[in-house]
């Protein structure tokens, strides 16, 4: 009789381990005694680790002790800072740091001299620290849905940056650093609070995706007309009435565009003075057409 009691005891204590919480594969391997290399996946190209989605409040410190990794996906976690120990990780090519709790970054992040892909984005950053222009490499950087309102006149240094993303952030105008980062191909500073755009943006020589959509802008410069590698200019839900009669030049402007997603001109919900808004509504070789037409005669 006690030996059945017993049986149906550890039954039920079985039962009720099963119901448990399931533990995040990479704890569940440490726990059984393996090392935190068997995590490491090994690619042609690169040594990966991703920790995506297991609840982290904080980095588990066997990171720090894995040098070999070169893509480390940290995102959509609860993270809240990230230790000095990140600059150990010195050969990391690309890191995800997307869809935490960050308020900051550690300085030590300047010690990743092989970095070519961050994207912090989804935090709580209120700045950037200068440290990162020592990032030589970077090519990728995306702080979108962030509280930045300025960055460092360090990121000069970036020359190799071709991707720029600061949407959803708080600038009231695009920092002035960035119009010497030269190899910038794709710039989206979407939804920030900007009220104009400088002349200074005819420097981004190399520019193909610019996007200022949801802010405050009232006018277009006449610089811009003179980037003539610009494929998509987005200029919806601002505050403009006019255009630039130079904005013909844009030739690689495909077409008046409606999708988000397609190249060309997006010049949609601004107050158009008239009678640009029937121009627009003709297609852009109208649009041209006319603004040619209008800076002839002037």
């Amino acid at each position: 009789m006690g030996t059945e009691h017993s049986k149906n005891k550890g039954r039920r204590s079985m039962f009720f381990l099963r119901k448990g919480p399931k533990l995040p594969a990479w704890e569940d391997a440490l726990l059984s005694g393996k090392e935190p290399k068997s995590l490491l996946k090994r690619g042609l190209r690169y040594v990966s680790l991703s920790l995506i989605m297991k609840g982290m409040t904080s980095a588990p410190d066997f990171l720090w002790g894995l040098p070999e990794v070169q893509k480390l996906n940290l995102s959509r976690n609860q993270l809240v800072m990230i230790p000095p120990s990140l600059g150990k990780l010195d050969r990391l090519v690309v890191l995800n740091l997307g869809g935490n709790c960050l308020k900051c970054l550690p300085k030590e992040i300047g010690l990743l001299r092989n970095l070519k892909v961050l994207f912090v984005n989804m935090n709580c950053l209120t700045e950037v620290p200068a440290e990162l222009s020592l990032c030589r490499k970077l090519e990728v950087l995306s702080l979108s849905h962030n509280c930045i309102s300025q960055l460092p006149l360090s990121f000069t240094d970036l020359t190799s940056l071709r991707k720029l993303n600061l949407s959803n952030n708080r600038f009231v105008q695009i920092p002035l650093c960035i119009f010497a980062l030269r190899s910038l191909d794709f710039l989206h500073l979407g939804s920030n609070r900007l009220e104009n755009i400088a002349e200074s943006v005819q420097y981004l020589v190399n520019l193909q995706i610019f996007i200022v959509e949801n802010n405050n802008i009232r006018t277009l410069p006449r610089s811009l007309c003179f980037i003539t590698t610009l494929e998509l200019l987005n200029v919806d839900y601002n505050a403009i009435q006019t255009l630039p009669d130079d904005l013909y030049l844009l030739r690689r402007l495909p077409r008046i565009a409606w999708n988000p997603m397609d190249k060309g001109l997006h010049i949609a919900h601004n107050p158009l003075s008239r009678p640009l808004p029937e121009v627009v509504e003709g297609g852009l070789d109208v649009l041209f057409n006319y603004l040619r037409e209008k800076k002839e005669h002037n």
